[in-house]
């Protein structure tokens, strides 16, 4: 009966000290949220709230936007390029042989010794001092790449070094880069044998001509390009950068702006590599959604998506769909993007989701995406810039009004000057309702959603997993059980890191 009776005293208290350490919990995340109310008018104290809060990943981020054009200019000076003064557009040597005003091809280091040209190249390569004129934001966000495209050739390892270090800066834990990391030989494969109306007959000529070949060179260039990042950041010495503890992953990513038969091979290529390769998570398929290409063939494209993932059911799919607005293409060209790449696209999430209401059967629609938990990468600097939508005429309140989960992005933070942490600030200065919880669950979607392998830690609503339901992430270590979970788990392994992070970040309020 004493042993019955401790043991009963023991479990008692057991369940007394849980309590405690949920109300504790449950008081610090409302203290926070106190805090964050009290500042709502005070924006340089907004920004130093969020710089530190944890954001988790970040879903919707294109490697090559993701660099500052200070960034590009070292790239483009260490390959010795040149620079075309009047437009900006970046040319291979020889260059001229003076930095005198009067050449019209310098090379580019002549531009740390001339503000004027350095200035110049900035605001050409980026949003950075835009006005509206005789390029509309849109038509001068997407002509940044090809002006300084060569800078970025021989250096994907120092761009990922800088996009980790970034992304640590702003307290993120995981990024999905768009990457098309094979430099589009797979497109030039298919350019060669040609199209043919037979997806499966395609298909098979592509991986017998070559294909495979290209999937196995690619993962060896991230091989290189990882080992450049890693050295670039110091990682592994005691001067290593908190870059290093920022997981990546990428989204294998298609040109739809090419011809039929480079898009497909493309395409395959990215199921192939995502197939073969753990560190490619996925495909997207980007370029301007308005172009014509990309809306003439967008049926098409859809329906190879459609075949691929049969053949492929387990690569995910992340979709820029809805990117439009009003005026930009026709009326018609609204109504079907967004349900298409959902239902025929098999995309689990979509980036930009901005026409959403001019979709044909929108509610309908929002209530689909819900069911479906179809995740809306949000970019409210992008969406500004390039399409003139922010404010109530973007559609975040309404994706949260219909429970359509939704996560922050950044889409180009380099083109656009911007960063998640900005991001972040634009969503709670724009939008009243917006509180820390609901911040928290927009961080916590970005993990629950993004494509990293295993399980999930929460079994609904963010509460834990049976395993780890007795524990509590920042309060000690988890049981044996709840460890063995999380090890066997990378995305349980993150979601237990960031609430360790939201722990620490929450006892400060």
């Amino acid at each position: 009966m004493a042993r019955v009776s401790r043991s009963l005293i023991l479990l008692i208290l057991a369940c007394f000290a849980c309590t405690a350490l949920a109300q504790s919990g449950a008081n610090a995340e409302q203290r926070t949220a106190r805090y964050l109310e009290s500042i709502r008018r005070q924006p340089s104290l907004q920004l130093a709230f969020l710089r530190e809060m944890p954001k988790g990943g970040d879903l919707h981020v294109h490697l090559s936007g993701a660099l500052y054009a200070e960034n590009l200019i070292d790239y483009a000076a260490s390959d010795n390029l040149c620079v075309d003064r009047t437009t900006s557009i970046l040319i291979a040597p020889p260059c001229d042989d003076s930095c005198e005003k009067y050449t019209s091809k310098p090379a580019i280091r002549c531009a740390y010794g001339d503000h004027v040209i350095y200035n110049s190249i900035v605001d050409a390569w980026s949003m950075r001092n835009w006005e509206p004129g005789e390029a509309s934001g849109h038509d001068h966000f997407f002509a940044t790449f090809d002006k300084f495209s060569l800078a970025t050739h021989n250096h994907t390892g120092d761009a990922l070094a800088e996009a980790a270090s970034r992304a640590a800066e702003d307290h993120l834990q995981y990024l999905e880069l768009m990457h098309t990391a094979d430099a589009v030989q797979s497109g030039q494969l298919g350019a060669k044998l040609g199209w043919d109306d037979d997806f499966a007959r395609t298909r098979e000529r592509l991986l017998a001509g070559g294909l495979k070949d290209i999937v196995t060179a690619t993962s060896k260039r991230l091989d290189d390009d990882e080992s450049k990042m890693r050295s670039v950041l110091q990682c592994g010495t005691p001067e290593a950068s908190p870059g290093c503890d920022v997981k990546i992953r990428y989204l294998y990513q298609v040109l739809r702006g090419l011809p039929r038969e480079m898009v497909f091979a493309q395409i395959l290529f990215g199921f192939e590599l995502a197939q073969t390769d753990p560190r490619f998570v996925g495909l997207n398929l980007v370029m301007p959604e308005d172009w014509y290409v990309p809306m003439h063939d967008f049926e098409l494209h859809m329906r190879i998506l459609d075949y691929l993932h049969g053949v492929y059911p387990r690569v995910r799919i992340s979709l820029h769909a809805g990117e439009l607005a009003m005026g930009l293409v026709p009326p018609e060209g609204l109504r079907f993007h967004i349900r298409e790449s959902v239902e025929r696209g098999h995309a689990e999430r979509i980036g930009h989701g901005v026409s959403v209401m001019n979709e044909d059967r929108p509610l309908e629609l929002l209530r689909e995406m819900a069911q479906r938990k179809v995740l809306v990468e949000i970019c409210l600097t992008s969406n500004d810039v390039i399409l003139g939508v922010k404010g109530d005429a973007h559609p975040l309140p309404i994706y949260l009004r219909y429970g359509v989960p939704v996560a922050l992005a950044t889409d180009d933070e380099g083109v656009s000057r911007s960063d998640l942490t900005h991001e972040y600030l634009r969503a709670v200065q724009t939008y009243d309702f917006l509180g820390y919880k609901d911040l928290k669950r927009m961080a916590r979607m970005s993990l629950e959603h993004g494509f990293l392998a295993g399980s999930s830690l929460w079994s609904s609503d963010f509460r834990p997993v049976a395993v780890c339901a007795n524990d509590r992430a920042g309060a000690g270590k988890p049981s044996s059980a709840c460890q063995k979970f999380l090890d066997a788990n990378e995305r349980a392994q993150m979601q237990w890191k960031l609430e360790e992070e939201f722990f620490g970040f929450e006892k400060k309020f």
